[in-house]
């Protein structure tokens, strides 16, 4: 059984810690967190983190699958870690005011 808070602690640190995170977020099964330096997450340190079951970066978030069992509870566990908030869906796309083709593509992305 994976211990998520351990989990979201070693992604924490491995990020870089408050300074370089914007917001975190999650869809079926993965956390998705946006930071500020995406270039400076050490992406092969974040597969080996217990609990994280692969590691890509996509329209400027970094994108662990956790699971779809897994991820509400590493998520809040990431949050309590990280002290940010949970993220609205409004807050989101006021960050970015993607095009309607754009919303409809990741909100079709986030299903799968």
């Amino acid at each position: 059984m994976t211990d998520y808070k351990k989990c979201a602690e070693e992604i924490y640190e491995i990020l870089g810690g408050k300074e370089n995170l914007i917001r975190a977020d999650h869809c079926a099964t993965r956390l998705r967190i946006a930071t500020q330096q995406n270039d400076e997450a050490d992406m092969e340190k974040l597969e080996h983190v217990d609990g994280v079951k692969g590691v890509f970066s996509n329209n400027g978030q970094i994108h662990l699958i956790l699971g779809p069992d897994a991820v509400t509870e590493g998520y809040d566990e990431f949050l309590k870690v990280s002290g940010l908030a949970q993220s609205s869906v409004s807050e989101k796309e006021a960050a970015k005011d993607p095009s309607a083709f754009q919303r409809v593509i990741r909100a079709l992305g986030d299903v799968f």
